[in-house]
């Protein structure tokens, strides 16, 4: 049985939408906003979220390929040095427990981010990381998810 959580506890929810609102309306570029999101859903399973934010990403002129490739995203050459230093700490923060957070990765945060956009992105997966657990928690529907964003073209070059 599923429960509709935001409706037993609608001040949570506004809560998390409070938050959610904040983190959509940094500086960072939405298309790598979708990226955390989804690598975060891949790492914790979460189907809901990952039904949502490739779609949401496709409807911001994310490719498929990209899309397909996030996993790997390590060894696959789509990914700008600074994507990939923002996917490896989603990586770190969404596995902390497996990772620590390295150095290494934080180092390299910081050369491709402000103090500011560091600290926005690390909110962009917080706010995921508790997305995907009140997602999985709670059985959320899968599939009926239709994007509210507004199509950008995106530049692919990486």
């Amino acid at each position: 049985m599923r429960m509709s959580w935001p409706k037993t506890l609608p001040r949570a929810y506004q809560l998390m939408m409070d938050i959610e609102n904040f983190s959509e309306q940094t500086s960072l570029d939405p298309r790598l906003k979708e990226l955390i999101k989804i690598r975060a859903s891949q790492l914790n399973g979460c189907a809901h979220c990952l039904d949502m934010h490739t779609k949401d990403a496709r409807t911001l002129g994310e490719t498929e390929q990209r899309l397909y490739l996030l996993s790997a995203w390590k060894e696959a050459p789509f990914y700008s040095p600074r994507e990939k230093a923002a996917l490896a700490w989603c990586e770190a923060l969404t596995l902390l427990p497996e990772s620590g957070a390295p150095d290494e990765v934080y180092s390299e945060l910081e050369r491709q981010f402000s103090p500011v956009e560091i600290v926005e992105l690390t909110f962009a997966i917080v706010v995921i990381n508790s997305w995907n657990r009140l997602a999985v928690g709670f059985r959320s529907n899968v599939g009926d998810y239709v994007s509210g964003k507004k199509p950008v073209k995106m530049d692919h070059t990486a």
